[in-house]
């Protein structure tokens, strides 16, 4: 026994020299690897270093550290990006579903800002401006005729609760100064929600923000109360947002266990988000509406409601933004959003179109124009490799984007000379500004559809707008068959931006466009 021991003790002995060698050079290899990568890193550090201490003039430390993150995440992806202070700040704003300003909607048709719309109380709303008010200056600045960005008007009427603005507006050919006591205002995901028939909603979203979740089921509560058995969902133009809200409303259409969509990345393990069966719309026929400018979340919602069989997608090929992105922040105010993971749709589909090419991802829309792939079914790019199949066994393709179920092309039928100069000029628009300066009483009191619609029949719309175009832009309709082939859709056009001025606001713009929208047409009566 004592001989048997004593070969298992050298045995033993042996095993454990093997195993201490093999660590021993695991370690080694492991400490050579951590020093090659800190080696790559420390040459960004050293290149900042030698600017520092030997460039010709004083370096603008901050200014080039900014730079250097812009640069090295831009190698990366495209939505692996650095913000300053100031971007940052204003990103998280435009989706956290309120913001501190002074509570208007305004559009600016012609070099100056016009109130379209005063938020319902709102600090604009308790101090009396109103709708129809041109912005001549806030505090110090002049604003109206200087072709000042509109971004920049923004900014300067935003600011924290409690503080203070000043704003000089022209109503009614006097100047009239106003000091507003800015506070917190609620910012609306949901463009228009209305029954477009006895049986069929419309609802428009245009973000995922904080709040979509709510608004949507306050929305769709309204709907089913008004007999809704199927709805129109329009995420077209929907560059998409807080990607938790696209998961709250694929949850309210599909049955319990369905997968919504999976993430999965380098450094994160595969994750699947699944719907709890205890959403109010499972029972309500779907169409959901998808453009090329639909991205992000619109995408996950469009891409599970598909992968499911659960509605039709109509509309043309998504943009493709499939990345996930988390935030870091710094205690400057700066923050970072680096791209941790990959979206797939149930069907294992990545969203993600490629980005081999930064040219090529930043001209893709243009290719899609110059390629056809906006008029023709047949020139939409489809990646055959990648076929994944629905539950019920559709076969779906990936390689960038949802593609949709039923195609619809941009309309190009009413691209008429006179349509073109119209729109290059804004003329429409600036009609139905002049329209409302001489009928505010009258608009202002109009809160219902079929109200508004019979103001609008009974106006005199064209003949004013007609001879608005002649007299302020010098354009006309070159002949009476060119006007004929273009009234109804040109007319539909003005007489959506006048509704949008009554008390109706957004609700009435859509009601009225949807007659001439032909993506919505083919989902109507599809």
């Amino acid at each position: 026994m004592r001989k048997y021991s004593s070969v298992l003790i050298a045995l033993l002995g042996v095993l454990v020299g093997a195993l201490s060698v093999i660590t021993i050079q695991k370690a080694g290899e492991n400490r050579r690897l951590m020093r090659t990568e800190l080696r790559d890193w420390r040459k960004l550090n050293l290149v900042l270093q030698t600017l520092d201490e030997n460039y010709v003039d004083t370096v603008n430390r901050k200014g080039v550290t900014d730079a250097a993150i812009s640069a090295a995440l831009g190698a990366l992806d495209p939505h692996s990006v650095y913000m300053p202070p100031a971007i940052l700040e204003e990103s998280e704003t435009e989706l956290a579903g309120n913001f501190d300003g002074i509570g208007i909607q305004f559009n600016v048709p012609n070099d100056t800002a016009i109130v379209l719309e005063v938020i319902p109380g709102g600090p604009s709303e308790k101090i009396g401006l109103q709708p129809g008010d041109r912005i001549l200056r806030v505090d110090d600045k002049d604003i109206a005729g200087v072709k000042y960005p509109q971004d920049s008007m923004v900014r300067r009427m935003r600011g924290p609760s409690g503080s203070k603005v000043h704003l000089t507006v022209l109503r009614e050919g006097e100047k009239v100064p106003f000091e507003i006591t800015r506070g917190k205002i609620p910012v609306n995901s949901v463009d228009a929600a209305f029954m477009v028939n006895d049986t069929t909603g419309y609802l428009r979203l245009g973000k995922f923000a904080r709040t979509t979740y709510q608004e949507v089921a306050l929305a769709s509560e309204k709907l089913l109360s008004q007999g809704m058995k199927r709805l129109i969902f329009d995420l077209r133009d929907n560059g998409g947002g807080f990607f938790d809200q696209s998961l709250y409303l694929a949850d309210m259409f599909l049955p319990k266990d369905a997968l919504i969509v999976y993430l999965e990345g380098r450094a994160r393990k595969r994750q699947d988000y699944a719907a709890s069966g205890k959403g109010a719309l499972q029972d309500i026929a779907l169409d959901v509406l998808i453009n090329e400018n639909s991205a992000s979340s619109s995408e996950i919602f469009a891409g599970a409601i598909q992968d499911n069989d659960r509605g039709t997608i109509i509309g043309r090929r998504s943009f493709g933004k499939g990345l996930v992105q988390e935030p870091l922040y710094f205690n400057d105010g700066s923050g970072l959003r680096i791209t941790v993971a990959r979206y797939h749709t149930p069907s294992g589909r990545c969203i993600q179109k490629p980005y081999t090419s930064s040219e090529d991802y930043a001209y893709d829309l243009y290719y899609r124009y110059r390629d056809g792939e906006m008029l023709n079914a047949d020139s939409v790019k489809v990646d055959k490799s990648e076929a994944f199949h629905t539950v019920g066994g559709r076969t779906v393709y990936g390689g960038g984007g949802i593609i949709p179920d039923i195609f619809v092309p941009i309309d190009t039928t009413r691209a008429s000379d006179f349509y073109m100069a119209c729109n290059k000029k804004a003329t429409a628009m600036r009609f139905a500004s002049y329209w409302f300066d001489t009928h505010k009483a009258q608009l202002q009191k109009i809160d219902s559809f079929p109200v508004l619609e019979r103001y609008l029949d009974s106006a005199g719309l064209e003949a004013a707008f007609l001879n608005f175009a002649a007299s302020k832009d010098g354009l006309k309709p070159s002949s009476y068959a060119e006007w004929a082939a273009e009234k109804s859709y040109m007319m539909t056009s003005v007489r959506a931006l006048v509704g949008r001025y009554s008390k109706l606001g957004d609700e009435a713009f859509y009601h009225i466009y949807l007659t001439i929208d032909n993506v919505f047409e083919v989902a109507e009566n599809s």
